[in-house]
């Protein structure tokens, strides 16, 4: 074979040669597109995760409607504090004989006060917590001891009149106090509601038995 053949065949095997290895390099930087947008896709999918993982944290918190460790507080105090307004109520409503304007006013207290400890009672079991506080709670300001109410039971119509209008001022003043506190550091808005309409109502009841002791 003379010099230029044998030149011109070993251009044509170059040629061949780039031609078989272009594909393969075409497909090898595909390849490096592929896994860099897998990785990119798992980098996403991380970042997604990690924004999704804020949204997760924020959906698992604990819901706006959750009561605190106050709400509890006053839905178990408040209960039995309610409880001994309905039996007051209860027991001069028994009366014969008793003052027209009192027995409305008892009669008003069971209309208010029964509704909210059913509304207390649904709280604490949507809160998971227990109806009466462990340990037996704190002190609740204005409620009537034993022999106060056995004195409320005994007296006649007249007198539980008047029995009643005094222990019911002192009974309201506490629950008024305790609605203040739970103003002061609650934070469920139906427990909030509440409380500001105990403040309320109590507070002009106070001052409606007050001017019948008076009148």
């Amino acid at each position: 074979m003379s010099a230029g053949a044998r030149a011109g065949a070993r251009a044509t095997v170059r040629r061949r040669g780039i031609a078989r290895t272009l594909p393969g390099i075409a497909l090898g930087v595909a390849g490096l597109f592929a896994l860099a947008g897998c990785a990119a896709n798992a980098g996403g999918a991380t970042g997604g995760g990690h924004d999704g993982h804020s949204t997760t944290e924020t959906e698992t918190e604990a819901p706006a409607g959750a009561g605190t460790a106050a709400d509890v507080m006053f839905a178990q105090m408040m209960i039995p504090h309610h409880e001994q307004a309905l039996e007051m109520s209860g027991i001069v409503l028994a009366k014969a004989g008793l003052d027209p304007e009192v027995a409305a006013l008892a009669e008003e207290i069971e209309a208010a006060q029964g509704p909210e400890i059913a509304q207390l009672e649904a709280w604490l079991d949507e809160w998971d917590a227990p109806r009466e506080m462990p340990g037996g709670g704190h002190g609740m300001s204005g409620m009537l001891t034993g022999d106060e109410l056995a004195a409320l039971e005994a007296a006649d119509a007249a007198t539980a009149s008047q029995l009643f209008l005094e222990q019911m001022i002192e009974h309201h003043e506490g629950a008024v106090e305790m609605a203040e506190e739970q103003l002061a550091s609650g934070s469920h808005e139906g427990a909030i509601e509440m409380a500001e309409a105990i403040v309320a109502t109590q507070t002009a009841e106070i001052e409606r038995m007050q001017a019948l002791l008076e009148g």
